[in-house]
C-alpha cells in the first residue's frame, strides 16, 4: 500500500437543514493522493434512506476489486419489471457485529499469549490524521497536506 499525502474536501448541506444549523455538513466528497501517484475519492453521506450503504471500490491496471454492502439475504430476483433485492443493512453496528467481536477476540488473544496485536497504534492514528487534513481542508478550501507519521 501507499501512504495517503494530501486531501482536498468538499462538502455541503443537501440532505438535512437540521444538520447545517448544527454547524456541520450532511454530504462530502473528498479527493486523496498518494506517495506512489495513485488517487482515490471518497464520496460520504449522512442518509442512505436505503440502509447504511458503504461500498468501495479499487481500479488499477490490473483489474479491480471490489466489496459490496451487507444485506440480509443474497437473493436478487430479475425480471421484466426490474432487479428486486435486499436493501442494505440500516445500521453500522448490524454490519459491523461479527467484525467487533473477532477485533476484541484478537486484542485478547494477543494479551494472553503476550503477543503483539494485528493492528498498531499507527494504524490507528493514520485515519485520524487523514480526517483532520480533510477537516482543515473543508474550512479553508484547498488541499491539505497529510502529517506523516
Amino acid at each position: 500500500g501507499s501512504e495517503v499525502t494530501e486531501v482536498h474536501a468538499y462538502g455541503a448541506v443537501l440532505v438535512d437543514p437540521e444538520i447545517g444549523k448544527a454547524g456541520d455538513i450532511d454530504t462530502a466528497v473528498i479527493s486523496l493522493k498518494f506517495a506512489n501517484g495513485a488517487l482515490g475519492i471518497i464520496e460520504n453521506s449522512r442518509k442512505a434512506v436505503y440502509g447504511y450503504d458503504q461500498r468501495v471500490e479499487v481500479f488499477g491496471a490490473k483489474g479491480t476489486a471490489m466489496a459490496d454492502n451487507n444485506t440480509p439475504t443474497s437473493m436478487v430476483v430479475l425480471n421484466e419489471s426490474g432487479t428486486i433485492r435486499d436493501k442494505p443493512l440500516y445500521f453500522f453496528l448490524e454490519r459491523y457485529k461479527i467484525a467487533f467481536v473477532a477485533e476484541m477476540q484478537a486484542f485478547v488473544d494477543a494479551v494472553r499469549n503476550d503477543e503483539p496485536t494485528k493492528v498498531s497504534g499507527k494504524d490507528g492514528l493514520v485515519p485520524v490524521l487523514i480526517a483532520l487534513a480533510a477537516q482543515e481542508s473543508l474550512k479553508t478550501g484547498k488541499p491539505v497536506q497529510v502529517v506523516s507519521v
